[in-house]
């Protein structure tokens, strides 16, 4: 299965102030975190009853047990380290096929980095994170059944990147469950692919770029 990216640019900044001090108490993000049944610009199409399914899964299993987590930045895994949270996420509606997120800054280390670039009138969007298969029907990649939603918001600060910057950074790995439930990265089998399927004027350079690969994921 591969990690599965999504983003949305068009997310509102909020911040509480104490009415008395004018003291800047709580800060969030909200807006469109998820939407359904209509092409991306990553030329996707997310199901309504798959992303109903696991919307309503990610909702009762990690927001409303006070973990739905998010990180800052672009994750290259579909858990959540939470050394890297920034933000939780504290509502996720339905409204038609979009769904209608809000996400708490908290204060960690990222959480802290965040708020400083809203201080500083940053634009930030938020990138949606999960993990399935895809079947292309006439040009489109319409997201199957085993979809799994890892998170619906991640904070990012370049929502406008190019298609295939996403694409390269965020689907260049895939993943398998276990029996526990537990994400591992399916990378051995790729490596022995590139190497017994490389021709053999091309084997020390095929066995070079898989040396330099697993160097990067120690």
């Amino acid at each position: 299965m591969h990690l599965i990216t999504e983003q949305i640019q068009d997310v509102s900044i909020l911040v509480e102030e104490d009415s008395k001090t004018g003291e800047k108490k709580n800060y969030f993000i909200e807006g469109i975190f998820l939407q359904a049944e209509q092409k991306n610009r990553n030329g996707r199409v997310y199901p309504k009853r798959i992303l109903e399914r696991e919307v309503n899964r990610y909702v009762k299993e990690y927001m409303n047990e006070k973990r739905g987590f998010g990180e800052l930045g672009h994750p290259e895994n579909p858990t959540v380290n939470l050394p890297l949270v920034s933000h939780m996420i504290v509502s996720l509606k339905a409204e038609g096929n979009d769904y209608l997120g809000r996400a708490k800054i908290v204060g960690t280390p990222n959480g802290e980095i965040v708020k400083t670039l809203i201080d500083e009138g940053a634009k930030l969007g938020v990138s949606s994170r999960g993990v399935g298969s895809l079947q292309e029907k006439q040009g489109v990649n319409y997201v199957q059944d085993d979809y799994f939603l890892a998170t619906p918001a991640d904070i990012v600060a370049d929502p406008s990147a190019p298609d295939a910057f996403v694409r390269g950074v965020m689907e260049d790995r895939e993943w398998v469950y276990t029996t526990g439930g537990a994400l591992i990265e399916r990378k051995i089998d790729n490596w022995k692919n590139i190497i017994t399927k490389t021709p053999k004027r091309n084997l020390d350079k095929a066995k070079i770029s898989v040396f330099e690969d697993f160097l990067k994921s120690l």
